[in-house]
């Protein structure tokens, strides 16, 4: 029986991935380094930001020290925060299908994102009362597509329930193959949508193309899998 739901969150909750592009290019750009929008998304979409610098460094075959990629990703923080700042980045219908899975199970954030990040936009749309755990990027030894972040959202909602929880009792909502392999290799079933990526490219139990096919029926369609 499926007790629980762990979203991903850029690209599925909130349409951040633009701005994450624009402030990672940014921030590059005042260092004298390109970076382009179609390498973003075809490489680096599911790293969090450390690694993304990490990766990079190792594109550009040079040797970025840990204080200058803790640098970039101070820099880049700050970006993005003013760039956030030009409206609401909610997916259409993201707040209500949030809202209507709150209202029937317990839910969870496992995200490559700042938890002040995930924070910020939480608190502005009026969704953090919803979601009885966070899990960040400083959460997690790794990130995805290892397992470690959707374990720890498994974790953190048993003891939010107080009682056990195991993976394959959890839905996790994702909108790329790094976040989908992470959620399986943690057991859990998984839905995919396809905000960012087409249906083609998308390995799931189920693939659904609107927040609005977000229903408890269709999180319940894994109670006898």
């Amino acid at each position: 029986m499926i007790r629980a739901v762990v979203f991903d969150f850029d690209g599925v909750i909130a349409n951040s991935e633009p701005l994450h592009f624009r402030a990672f290019r940014d921030v590059l750009a005042e260092d004298g380094v390109d970076f382009r929008e179609d390498e973003y998304y075809a490489r680096y979409l599911g790293f969090d930001d450390v690694g993304v610098f990490r990766a990079l460094s190792r594109a550009r075959r040079e040797l970025w020290s840990d204080e200058r990629v803790a640098a970039l990703v101070d820099r880049k923080a700050a970006r993005l925060e003013a760039l956030e700042r030009g409206g609401s980045i909610l997916f259409p219908g993201a707040g209500e299908a949030v809202r209507r899975l709150a209202a029937e199970l317990p839910l969870a954030i496992a995200s490559g994102a700042l938890k002040a990040e995930i924070r910020r936009v939480l608190e502005a749309t009026g969704l953090s009362g919803c979601f009885n755990a966070v899990v960040a990027a400083e959460d997690t030894p790794a990130s995805k597509p290892a397992p470690d972040p959707y374990v720890r959202a498994v974790s953190m909602l048993a003891a939010a329930i107080d009682r056990p929880l195991k993976g394959d009792e959890c839905v996790a909502i994702e909108d790329s193959q790094w976040g989908l392999e992470s959620a399986r290799l943690a057991g859990l079933h998984t839905i995919a949508i396809t905000h960012t990526y087409p249906a083609s490219s998308l390995t799931a139990d189920l693939v659904i193309e609107s927040l609005d096919a977000l229903t408890p029926a269709a999180v319940r369609s894994f109670d006898h899998a």
